[in-house]
């Protein structure tokens, strides 16, 4: 398991394979790097695929306070990871928090992205400021993982596995079965470090404290590279807006398309996921 030391001398883990330009995936909460397994076979053929676990999940380091858990300090670390790699610019794919960190990887670091791939999220700001009861519903875990601390920290160390495998069928058109058991076993060793619970909880908080005033700075600024928005044909996002239309006028040069599945398609839909990204990746010079 290779280690990156970030700029701070904390770790974070990744693996790379295949051979052809950087593609770097980024998974999303509550889940690791390995969700990308079923994925990367097929994206080998064509990229040198890299997978890495964000700060405060799977194998990297769990910062101990709210700020070190935002979107910005989270893209850093990938930056530093891929010059350390020696690639200079790159493609970028995420999902859920991966998404969120890429897209804020790609403001802060215009130079260093060739492509944008978003997976099933809306804008951060988009989300927390046009919040709907239905919405809400759906995506209750945003305000009680953001709860001041240790209300939610207690409540989810009583029984991990029970409260992170309902976030994964809670989102939209999803049943364990869907998950591979490999890689559910992954997660659960993952989300039970109580470490892991807290840097969870922070990056929840740190979305509305630290990261909406980010976003809420930059609506006047868009991302200019080629962007690809996919989202699962049955989610909560796609049920509650046009997810397409939320990034309209946040990426200049954007395409939108559904996947079958819920939020978590590309665990449901690998293969139609990773044909999309190899599709709009090739089609982008880096």
């Amino acid at each position: 398991m290779p280690e990156f030391l970030n700029a701070d001398q904390h770790s974070i883990s990744y693996d790379i394979t295949g051979d052809g330009p950087p593609l770097l995936l980024l998974h999303g909460f509550p889940q690791t790097r390995a969700m990308w397994r079923p994925i990367v076979p097929q994206l080998k053929r064509h990229f040198t695929v890299i997978t890495a676990d964000l700060r405060g999940y799977g194998d990297s380091f769990k910062p101990k306070t709210m700020p070190e858990m935002g979107f910005r300090p989270m893209g850093q670390d990938m930056l530093g990871l891929m010059d350390a790699l020696g690639f200079d610019r790159f493609h970028l794919a995420g999902h859920d928090r991966g998404g969120r960190t890429a897209h804020r990887m790609a403001l802060d670091a215009p130079d260093r992205i060739a492509s944008l791939t978003v997976m099933d999220i809306v804008p951060t700001e988009h989300l927390l400021e046009n919040i709907t009861h239905k919405t809400a519903r759906a995506y209750y875990h945003w305000f009680f993982l953001a709860q001041p601390a240790p209300f939610p920290e207690t409540m989810i160390e009583h029984d991990p596995d029970m409260y992170f495998e309902r976030c994964l069928i809670g989102f939209g058109k999803a049943d364990l079965s869907d998950f591979d058991d490999t890689l559910l076993e992954e997660y659960r060793r993952a989300w039970r470090d109580p470490a892991a619970i807290t840097a969870m909880c922070n990056d929840y908080r740190a979305a509305i404290d630290v990261d909406l005033p980010l976003d809420t700075e930059d609506l006047s600024r868009t991302v200019d590279c080629p962007a690809l928005v996919l989202y699962g044909a049955d989610g909560a996002m796609a049920k509650a807006m046009d997810v397409g239309a939320t990034w309209a006028d946040r990426l200049s040069d954007m395409k939108s398309a559904a996947i079958a599945g819920g939020h978590f398609f590309p665990d449901q839909s690998p293969d139609a996921t990773a044909q999309a990204i190899a599709a709009f990746c090739g089609s982008i010079s880096v």
